[in-house]
């Protein structure tokens, strides 16, 4: 099994005990900067979200048939009040325990099945190159983003084509101008801040409209992703679950990024573009 893989078991058979990320990354065999990123890629949520939302889910399944008792379910579910699950409840499923319990149905519910895993990685990715980058500066637009909202990811690329000649000190100009699109300030619920950006000399006169980055100094893995930019989930996907953890090196907690040269077409979406993760020994 791969990490995701591992993470959806352990998650589905302790659903019931209390858990932490730390335990879900020790039984998937990786870090956790790794697991949140890897689960991501595979499933669409963030690890926790996906706990929360399945621990929620059977707690309603358990109201609709009549349990009595609201404050066992919360400890069940790993809210230390009623009140605690009461307020999750109500913000996941837009009602209160209560009313599930008498209305004896979850029919109006937005339920988290429990995820299967089938195979959305690719037959074969070809190995990647290693680079140590010096650092540098990317500034572009910049959104807080989670894994379940990456649809506002080409808008984000939209307003960079709109607004990049707005971006001062750029390095580069025309054709020789490279983009990056950047990942960096994860956290472990899943988001982390995308920048649709360039390489810039200095932020000295950047608008504050604009997200920054410094990327350091580091090694770097590089794989070439030649599809439709659409299918770059399925290429991550690969990279995370399959290739990283057979190679033998661990994910460097650093930025990860698409580096985009004159060979893209933003107009189409063909002509291939560079994944960059970080890596180390």
């Amino acid at each position: 099994m791969n990490p995701a893989q591992r993470a959806l078991w352990y998650i589905e058979s302790h659903l019931a005990e209390p858990m932490t990320l730390d335990e879900i990354a020790a039984v998937a065999g990786v870090s956790r900067f790794h697991i949140v990123r890897a689960f991501a890629a595979a499933v669409g949520l963030p690890v926790m979200r996906y706990v929360r939302a399945r621990r929620l889910t059977e707690a309603a399944r358990s109201l609709a048939k009549g349990a009595p008792d609201i404050l066992s379910l919360a400890l069940e579910a790993d809210y230390g009040s009623h009140e605690a699950f009461t307020r999750a409840f109500r913000d996941h499923f837009g009602t209160t325990p209560e009313a599930v319990r008498a209305a004896t149905c979850v029919n109006q519910l937005r339920l988290q099945e429990p995820i299967l895993m089938d195979s959305t990685m690719l037959d074969t990715l070809a190995p990647p190159r290693f680079e140590t980058a010096t650092a540098f500066l990317v500034a572009g637009p910049a959104e807080r983003i989670s894994c379940d909202n990456g649809a506002m990811i080409p808008g984000l690329w939209q307003r960079f084509h709109q607004e990049v000649a707005d971006i001062p000190a750029r390095v580069g100009q025309g054709k020789n101008q490279v983009a990056y699109g950047v990942c960096c300030n994860g956290d472990d619920a899943g988001n982390l801040d995308y920048i649709a950006g360039v390489e810039v000399a200095d932020f000295s006169d950047l608008p504050r409209r604009f997200g920054r980055i410094r990327i350091p100094e580091q090694r770097y893995a590089v794989f070439t992703h030649k599809d439709h930019v659409a299918s770059i989930r399925r290429t991550v996907n690969t990279i995370w679950n399959q290739w990283l953890p057979a190679s033998g090196l661990k994910a460097a907690d650093a930025p990860n990024f698409e580096r985009y040269d004159e060979k893209f077409d933003p107009a189409t979406g063909h002509g291939g573009f560079e994944i960059w993760i970080p890596v180390r020994e």
